[in-house]
């Protein structure tokens, strides 16, 4: 049986932030599956603040997606064909279709889902990369100890909310930072410590009040403003995961002032700080059986909880995408592609 996908192709790289003509809608013939592959039908696409980067061909740790092609992103799909005997009709798989109906993958590339488990959509959210960026930058590099204060950027993102809830059951104190009221009223419902809202016009007087004893650990997912409002209240040995850097994903110049890098650079000398840039793959061969295990109990004993921002139509993918750069996502971002 042959198929036609339709898709969200990169036609040009945006200048600042993505507008609707850097996308194009397109349909193709799907390939047949050949030794090794299976053909899937897209139900869920996951929507993430790094494919920002990849629309851009600036240097960066991934090759970006080339103008004309399909544009990028995990995909939870059914199976509807399949030369490979690891995969049957009718299973579900988390893979990497892309902004698309359908696709054809390799079966070495895909993992097989549970729904009996949890719900398929947890694969692109809290048990799947956003949940594990938390985890292992968290763990690996925070190395929160009991008793300390660990803050966290955009936390009632998937990552975000992932690494204060985590951070509460090593024993710590979590302040989350979010925008806007709503978001605020969340981090309290998640049991984080502090809640301070950093579109109050007051993050640095909130900080202060919040974390009168300094911060040990800044899980950093914004940088800008709120990374210069935490900067003076970091200890001394306080560590930094690099996660992301939302705030300046769609800059097209440097920042105006004085060069601010001797500053920063002197704050790491006096208070031996770590700030430590990472890409959640590094970790995959160590961590994430340990992260599936760990978060999987989690979740199931209500010990992390999570929210997904679902949006239904594949025809929505760009105007969702923008308005979740700009914060206008409340938790994990997906659309439902086919039900």
């Amino acid at each position: 049986m042959s198929y036609t996908s339709q898709q969200w192709r990169l036609q040009s790289r945006p200048h600042g932030a993505p507008k609707p003509e850097n996308f194009l809608w397109d349909e193709q013939s799907v390939r047949e599956p050949r030794d090794g592959e299976v053909l899937l039908r897209t139900r869920y696409l996951s929507l993430d603040p790094y494919m920002r980067g990849r629309m851009s061909d600036a240097e960066s740790y991934a090759k970006p997606v080339e103008v004309g092609d399909v544009m990028v992103g995990a995909t939870v799909s059914e199976v509807l064909e399949s030369r490979s005997p690891d995969f049957e009709p009718g299973q579900t798989v988390l893979g990497y279709g892309g902004w698309q109906t359908f696709s054809t993958e390799r079966a070495s590339t895909l993992r097989a889902l549970d729904p009996d488990e949890a719900p398929v959509t947890t694969a692109l959210g809290v048990l799947g990369m956003p949940g594990f960026t938390a985890y292992a930058g968290l763990l690996a590099i925070g190395n929160p100890q009991p008793g300390e204060t660990v803050a966290v950027a955009a936390a009632t993102g998937p990552v975000g909310s992932a690494v204060g809830q985590i951070a509460k059951l090593k024993g710590c104190r979590t302040v989350g930072i979010a925008g806007g009221p709503e978001k605020v009223a969340y981090l309290e419902e998640l049991g984080f410590d502090a809640a301070l809202d950093h579109r109050s016009g007051d993050l640095v007087e909130q900080l202060r009040s919040a974390a009168p004893g300094g911060i040990d650990v800044y899980f950093e997912n914004v940088g800008g403003a709120v990374f210069e409002a935490i900067l003076p209240r970091l200890n001394t040995f306080a560590r930094v995961p690099v996660c992301g850097l939302a705030a300046s994903y769609n800059a097209t110049e440097l920042p105006e002032g004085p060069d601010r890098a001797p500053a920063l650079m002197g704050l790491v000398l006096r208070k031996s700080l770590t700030l430590r840039g990472f890409i959640q793959n590094e970790f995959v061969p160590t961590m994430f059986e340990d992260f599936l295990r760990d978060m999987g109990a989690w979740v199931r004993e209500g010990k992390i909880q999570y929210r997904e921002d679902i949006t239904a139509g594949l025809d929505r993918a760009p105007e969702v995408f923008t308005s979740m750069l700009d914060g206008g996502n409340f938790g994990k971002t997906i659309i439902e592609v086919s039900g």
